[in-house]
């Protein structure tokens, strides 16, 4: 007998909804929210009030997309977090009343945990390859970066993470300090590939272990602009090409000369990239040159499942609905999830 979930995330500013049916995705609908660019970064009140707003149509329109009545919907599965608890309180809240009114499961979700499992996400008609337990994650988005390890759907652990700031935050703080909107990070890699990766250097962490850090990178990198500013006044926009070039690629060696050491700790040879970062041209080039060289076997999300998108909220509630994994109406969203390794 199939198995039909309806996947809803509102973890920060985009609303989205989607129907996996046993592994497959039938619809992924997203409604994101232009209102946050000109502040520079995403306005808490004005995410959830965009949310409420949103959640209604957005839902509908996966349900028809995918061909769904709502009384087929076996469990809804929803982002408790970690996020912004206002946008979480949404999605939470419109998941519990869904489920409630057609009799559904109800399954809470990690956010970060279906980022990894976006990996899996499977469509009618077309052939792909996924990893093979046990494999090596890395996560990168705006808030996080962790190596992982995954030992089975639902069976990951941590093994580095930052200590401080996530790489995705390095790339928009520094986007935003060159006067470059919001999201900062793909138009840095846009510039990138214009510009001169060996034009500027700038300091490089030295953390021990597999652990990250991206706090004095951003320092070092202000400090620069900042000295080179003062003899010229329009020394960004004059290099802009070759400071983005050359700041994403000691960000891309960071992340890529901890998870080599990681590779080689554990022995394993299959490797993984989600969340947001993992849209990054440079990155996944490195990750693709590097496992060539190491013999590893890499695997690279397609685009549209690096950003926040219900379809890995659903696919992860699949998983957790078959091992009957579900949560009860009194279950509230939380901004960091306490469980370090899911």
């Amino acid at each position: 007998m199939s198995t039909t979930i309806l996947g809803i995330e509102s973890s920060c500013d985009d609303t989205s909804a989607a129907v996996v049916r046993d592994g497959y995705m039938l619809s992924n609908v997203i409604a994101s929210q232009d209102v946050h660019r000109k502040y520079g970064g995403v306005v808490p009140e004005l995410a959830s009030r965009a949310h409420q707003q949103n959640i209604l149509p957005v839902v509908d329109t996966a349900l028809k997309q995918a061909g769904v009545e709502r009384t087929e919907v076996d469990a809804v599965a929803f982002t408790r977090g970690p996020g912004l608890l206002g946008s979480l309180l949404v999605g939470t809240s419109f998941a519990k009343g869904f489920a409630l009114a057609t009799n559904a499961k109800l399954v809470e979700v990690n956010h970060l945990q279906a980022h990894i499992l976006s990996n899996f996400l499977k469509e009618h008609g077309k052939e792909k390859d996924f990893p093979q337990f046990p494999f090596l994650c890395l996560l990168v988005s705006g808030g996080h970066t962790q190596i992982i390890v995954m030992r089975d759907y639902l069976d990951m652990k941590i093994i580095g993470h930052t200590i401080d700031d996530a790489a995705g935050e390095a790339f928009d703080k520094c986007a935003k300090v060159m006067g470059l909107p919001y999201p900062g990070g793909p138009v840095i890699d846009r510039y990138a590939k214009e510009g001169n990766a060996q034009a500027f250097q700038f300091s490089k962490p030295k953390i021990e272990g597999l652990d990250y850090s991206f706090s004095g990178l951003k320092t070092s990198f202000l400090y620069t602009l900042r000295d080179k500013c003062k003899d010229d006044a329009q020394f960004i926009e004059h290099h802009l090409a070759d400071l983005c070039a050359s700041l994403q690629h000691i960000i891309v060696n960071i992340l890529m000369s901890k998870l080599e050491q990681a590779m080689q700790q554990t022995g394993i040879r299959e490797v993984a990239i989600a969340g947001g970062v993992a849209a990054n041209s440079g990155l996944r080039s490195a990750l693709t040159a590097t496992a060539e060289r190491c013999g590893w076997k890499a695997f690279l999300p397609e685009f549209r499942f690096t950003t926040d998108n219900a379809a890995m909220i659903a696919l992860t509630g699949y998983f957790k609905y078959r091992k009957n994994l579900f949560a009860s109406q009194d279950i509230a969203p939380t901004a960091r999830y306490e469980n370090v390794n899911f």
